[in-house]
């Protein structure tokens, strides 16, 4: 965010005129038509990379449910994903580092600090950074690339149609709804992804909007991709028997609990790894390679014990054998998900680019097929489904992990059309959820900008003053003033002259701040009398609700920031926040909400 106290030397393009309802609905099918035709560009851009680095040919034609055959290249298919980052990394390097990781933290980013500005050449970079990343045989997923392509087509759109920022940041979540529903066949699962995570302000003309792009991108991906969901498999019959159901229900619970430690510790260990790459190799080159080097092992190791690489790219064909029981030993299962876990920090932790929610939907289908078969041998006569855990684990993964409960629950429905899982579905996905938050407050996605100092509401929170922080609001204008120079002070103060602000300290230790106002008030009062000293301490990462809750509570106008955390010394005074940085936050925010 623009800080409050920030001066503006030109026009800003925020203020552009607004686009009528009619126009606007205009741009969102465009934007849906691209979104389309932009999932499908990607996929056959992915099949090209594909076929070219593990079968030595130049082919479109690449089905994501099919194992991966093995390479013509034997043994030196450990050196395919080294060479692809070196491809990567180049164009994240030169062309755009937006480019590297996930790619929704970078959306988030733009739209709560950057007024939906992002850079055009991000969405050729993403592209070809990711269809490298996953063509190679990297563990990731599409959906982020996707979010952040559609994202940036949308800022694009919007600048040159310039609009005010509302509107941009509208036409963005639009069309990267429109991605993530083209490429995995969910409308309804886009729409809540733009929902939950990408619009600032709710409203049945926002939510139109997106609808709009999300129903045409479906169109057009169907008609290149058919109408089958993304995993097609066996319907689940078992919640037709009240019976059995109930056990399986309880079951969930439990199960849920143990998804979400599974998400926490994805959460923990990706940037873990990140910082240990980081902290062994400064050269950028060296540290994706020797991720992607391991990663390379892996698969090579798989295909010899096992004749498939199994954690190569996104994971489809496990997902879909898992889902249709021909994959159902769960020590199998098990190792499955730790090796793509593994895979998953090595790839995405070393530099590469590339979504988490594929892998996400790998883990929870491994794991609850795991989950299910492990009580199916203890309990045989149970009636144990093992894909009822799976789907549910798939969903509880997704809403663990990015914090987006509605888009867990309606994607994996959508990705399955398997509603007799429904129950376990949401009750997996909300105990997961919880404890994550417990475990790990942040998201897969709002981690990455909270080690930034950028704080970004999750999910469903669109009032922007959650967002804000002590940082983004506060003053820097200041002045700080001995007590004893204070009656010097009320003689040489001019309105509108010097430091926005005084502060009054003693001895190094802060008092307060002085109130010029009061000295028209009561001129012949003692100086101190002049020091608002109910102030309330922050720090900078504190957020502005909190700030708010603050001064109420204090009775004051005044909050004072300091770094460290707790102390009152002058020495570590950083900013001022009174009601006119709130005021001028607002106004320079309000411009975000529709």
């Amino acid at each position: 965010m623009i800080p409050a106290d920030a001066e503006k030397s030109g026009p800003d393009d925020d203020e552009g005129v607004p686009l009528p309802p009619v126009a606007m609905l205009l741009l969102a099918v465009v934007l849906g038509v691209a979104g389309g035709l932009g999932a499908i560009a990607f996929k056959l851009l992915l099949a090209l990379v594909h076929n070219a680095f593990f079968q030595g040919r130049l082919a479109l034609e690449l089905d994501m449910g099919l194992a991966i055959a093995p390479s013509v290249f034997g043994a030196f298919v450990i050196l395919v994903p080294v060479v692809g980052a070196l491809l990567v990394t180049l164009i994240t390097r030169h062309v755009a580092p937006e480019a590297r990781g996930g790619g929704v933290p970078e959306v988030l980013d733009a739209i709560y600090y950057g007024r939906g500005r992002i850079r055009p050449v991000v969405a050729l970079a993403k592209a070809a950074a990711t269809a490298v990343s996953i063509g190679t045989g990297g563990s990731a997923g599409r959906e982020g690339p996707m979010v952040q392509i559609g994202a940036t087509v949308g800022s694009l759109l919007g600048a040159v149609a310039r609009i005010p920022a509302r509107q941009r940041i509208t036409l963005m979540a639009a069309c990267a709804a429109a991605g993530v529903a083209a490429t995995f066949n969910t409308p309804i699962g886009g729409i809540a992804f733009a929902l939950e995570l990408l619009l600032v302000s709710l409203s049945a003309r926002t939510v139109s909007l997106v609808a709009i792009s999300a129903v045409v991108a479906t169109a057009i991906g169907r008609m290149h991709g058919g109408l089958d969901p993304a995993f097609n498999v066996p319907g689940i019959a078992q919640f037709e028997d009240q019976g059995i159901g109930l056990p399986m229900l309880l079951l969930s619970v439990p199960f849920g609990l143990l998804v979400g430690l599974a998400a926490a510790g994805f959460i923990r260990g990706l940037y873990a790894v990140e910082e240990r790459f980081e902290r062994h190799f400064a050269n950028p080159y060296l540290r994706h390679m020797a991720g992607m080097l391991l990663v390379g092992i892996m698969l090579y190791g798989f295909m010899l014990a096992t004749g498939n690489y199994y954690v190569a790219g996104v994971g489809y064909p496990v997902i879909l054998d898992v889902l249709r029981a021909a994959l159902s030993d769960p020590f199998f299962l098990m190792l499955l998900f730790a090796a793509k876990l593994l895979a998953t920090l090595l790839t995405l932790g070393s530099g590469a680019s590339g979504g988490v929610f594929a892998p996400s939907l790998f883990l929870g289908a491994t794991l609850g097929g795991a989950f299910g078969g492990f009580l199916d041998l203890l309990l045989p006569g149970l009636g144990v489904d093992p894909v009822v855990f799976a789907v549910a684990g798939m969903a509880g993964m997704i809403g663990g992990t990015s914090g987006a409960v509605i888009t867990a629950i309606t994607m994996t429905l959508e990705q399955t059309r398997d509603y007799g899982a429904m129950l376990p579905v949401i009750t997996t996905v909300a105990l997961a959820h919880m404890l994550r938050v417990r475990l790990v407050p942040q998201s897969i996605y709002t981690l990455k900008l909270a080690r930034r100092g950028h704080s970004v509401p999750q999910s469903l929170q669109a009032a922007i003053s959650s967002a804000q922080t002590a940082r983004s609001v506060m003053s820097r204008d200041f002045e700080l003033l001995d007590l004893a120079e204070l009656e010097d002070w009320k003689t040489r103060f001019t309105p509108g002259a010097g430091h926005r602000h005084t502060v009054v300290c003693r001895e190094g230790e802060v008092l307060g701040v002085a109130q010029p106002e009061l000295l028209y008030l009561l001129p012949d009062e003692s100086p101190e009398t002049l020091i608002d000293a109910d102030w309330f301490g922050a720090e900078a990462a504190t957020s502005l609700p909190v700030i708010m809750r603050g001064l109420r509570v204090k009775g004051s106008d005044t909050a004072l920031v300091f770094n460290p955390r707790g102390s009152t010394r002058s020495a570590d005074l950083v900013g001022v926040i009174t009601s006119r940085e709130i005021g001028r936050n607002a106004r320079d925010n309000a411009e975000l909400m529709d």
